[in-house]
């Protein structure tokens, strides 16, 4: 690291770099009292025990242990180097860090074949869009779209193109570029022959979609035919850089809008999220072709945790909301579902109905996810039927016991008694009677519940006394280099009992030589352990006296001096009892005396 960025340059990040903004891209923060906090993005959670300082500018999760500073976060949750990690917060912070771009380039962990894989996604996107608003060849393309609602600016925005009506002019495209076709072919855009092992083009005379990741690189394309030409849609293929299961089309220019308005609305297709963007709702995602995974749920969540599905309404779309709704849930996330009337899909409604319509009788009249499934288990039943009918009550009653809060239980339990003339109590009685064959059956295993926003308390096992003080005094040495010395100082050359306490200090006093001022970001980053990093991130959370009497500081070199003389008693009364059973008296009785001098030299 030194060889390439200067100590100095780092320290100009850290100082510029806030850590709540940066975490704040990745996880949804509040916050109570001088601190924010949110979702662990390391682990599973519903309840926020991820708490990020922005005073110490570090972060620390009470549920997994995770902490660190913004550098180890982004390593962490990226999977990326501290060299690329300080070149892309010096971006954000415009700072130049003088460095040869070559040289780290060779330092790099991407290989040269995933670069090239970028490169020429890229390269294609820009080419492809530039076809179809600037040539004679995408002329017919563009009217094509132009003829289907899709305005000029939209077209600039989701960088829509067009791909030539040719079977190897990308490939020719590319290979002039020093682009390695055998690189291209895992790259999915051109497909080698078998006959004779030459290549060509994989998307030829179509609309091009191009896909990115959640950094807005281009990964991949989705090219739809301008006729009816099959496939309607052809894809890409799962690469090395591109993944369907992890990737939501739109997040990274819908990011700032669903942090704005803390709310997503997930559609099944990028036509629908284009359409959608159209008519002023920009906080759309979509999946690619594939069911929710909990790569995509992990994303939404890092985000917000209000989200409004629109699938289509045919029966494909409306089991496959039920699907994604259930798969949400489960993640305690907060759902409603908008209903699309006339079995059309949200581009279709859209351009049959207008934009205002979309947004008010659409998203603005979305139901709950219980309403929702009223709805979603009465398809297919004739509910004039006493079979049907007591068998929709059956389900109901289920998913309305799965609520965890009895308001909820209560209100459902009212609409379902009025709609079928029910007996209330009941509906109650056979309700708790699912309720607690539920909580039987699950017993074990883990329960998604949604819980209020609140500080987590955080359990830890009685520590000895000797423990504790060396973790408060270690929590004052990290606020103030006097204390530090001081400590050292009264300890007359003896060391904290615990080995990695004694390491962090040892660190420390090597930090204070060349840093005037405590600085905890700064100090993570200075030690070379993730284990002792974890340990103080997990202490700087600590809560003590912000004023350190002197009296209080004694009383802890009491403890760490004390358990030490604690020690060789113990050793020493050892050595007594081998004396007596060996009949040695004497050495016995000097034994003992050793034991009352050190028992009156502990400073209780």
């Amino acid at each position: 690291m030194a060889d390439l960025i200067a100590e100095e340059k780092i320290n100009q990040i850290r100082q510029a770099i806030d850590i709540v903004e940066i975490i704040g891209d990745y996880v949804q923060l509040k916050k109570q009292g001088r601190n924010y906090f949110g979702l662990c993005p390391f682990h599973g959670e519903n309840t926020p025990s991820f708490s990020v300082s922005p005073d110490k500018q570090i972060f620390h999760c009470f549920g997994c242990g995770a902490g660190g500073n913004v550098f180890s976060f982004l390593m962490e949750l990226e999977g990326i180097s501290f060299q690329e990690t300080a070149i892309r917060l010096a971006e954000k912070a415009q700072i130049d860090l003088q460095i040869n771009p070559t040289q780290f380039s060779k330092q790099k962990s991407i290989s040269k074949e995933l670069q090239a894989m970028y490169d020429a996604h890229e390269l294609l996107r820009k080419f492809y869009h530039h076809l179809l608003v600037n040539t004679k060849d995408g002329q017919h393309a563009l009217e094509y779209l132009l003829n289907r609602g899709f305005t000029r600016d939209s077209i600039d925005k989701f960088q829509v193109g067009y791909s030539l009506n040719s079977w190897d002019f990308i490939y020719k495209f590319l290979l002039k570029r020093d682009f390695q076709p055998e690189w291209m072919e895992k790259a999915g855009l051109v497909i080698k022959r078998e006959r004779d092992g030459t290549f060509f083009d994989r998307f030829r005379d179509r609309i091009m979609f191009p896909i990115f990741d959640r950094n807005g690189k281009t990964i991949a394309f989705s090219g739809r035919a301008l006729g009816a030409d099959e496939p309607k849609y052809l894809n890409s293929p799962e690469t090395a850089i591109f993944n369907k299961s992890k990737i939501l089309y739109n997040f990274h220019l819908a990011r700032p809008h669903i942090r704005k308005t803390q709310h997503v609305i997930l559609f099944e297709g990028f036509a629908d999220v284009i359409a959608a963007d159209r008519s002023g709702v920009e906080n759309g995602v979509a999946t690619m072709g594939t069911s929710l995974t909990d790569e995509h749920i992990s994303l939404i969540r890092q985000n917000v945790q209000s989200i409004t599905i629109c699938y289509d309404s045919d029966k494909a779309g409306v089991e496959a909301a039920f699907r994604a709704g259930k798969h949400l849930s489960e993640a305690g996330c907060s759902i409603k579902v908008s209903l699309m009337p006339d079995r059309l899909d949200p581009d279709e409604y859209i351009k049959k109905y207008g934009d205002e319509k979309f947004r008010i009788e659409v998203i603005g009249a979305s139901l709950t996810w219980m309403s929702f499934k009223f709805l979603y288990f009465r398809r297919e039943k004739n509910l004039q039927d006493e079979g049907d009918r007591l068998t929709y009550i059956e389900e109901i009653l289920k998913e309305i016991s799965s609520l965890p809060k009895a308001v909820e239980r209560d209100h459902y339990l009212r609409q379902l008694a009025s709609e079928f003339s029910l007996s209330l109590d009941a509906l109650k009685q056979q309700q708790k009677q699912n309720y607690f064959a539920e909580k039987r059956n699950s017993k074990g295993q883990k329960q998604a519940v949604v819980m209020p926003l609140s500080i987590p308390k955080q359990v830890n096992e009685l520590k000895p006394a000797h423990y504790t003080a060396e973790m408060r005094l270690i929590k004052h040495m990290l606020k103030s280099r006097d204390v530090a010395y001081k400590v050292q100082e009264l300890l007359h050359g003896n060391t904290f009992n615990i080995d990695e306490h004694q390491a962090i200090i040892t660190y420390l006093l090597g930090f204070y030589e060349d840093h005037i001022n405590p600085d905890p970001s700064a100090f993570l980053n200075y030690i070379q352990d993730d284990k002792l990093r974890r340990i103080v991130v997990n202490i700087e959370m600590m809560s003590i006296n912000e004023d350190l009497s002197d009296q209080e500081l004694n009383d802890y070199i009491k403890q760490v001096l004390n358990y030490q003389k604690w020690l060789k008693i113990k050793e020493k009364e050892m050595e007594e009892k081998v004396a007596e059973r060996e009949q040695d008296f004497k050495k016995a009785a000097t034994i003992a005396m050793e034991i009352i001098q050190l028992r009156k030299s502990l400073k209780i």
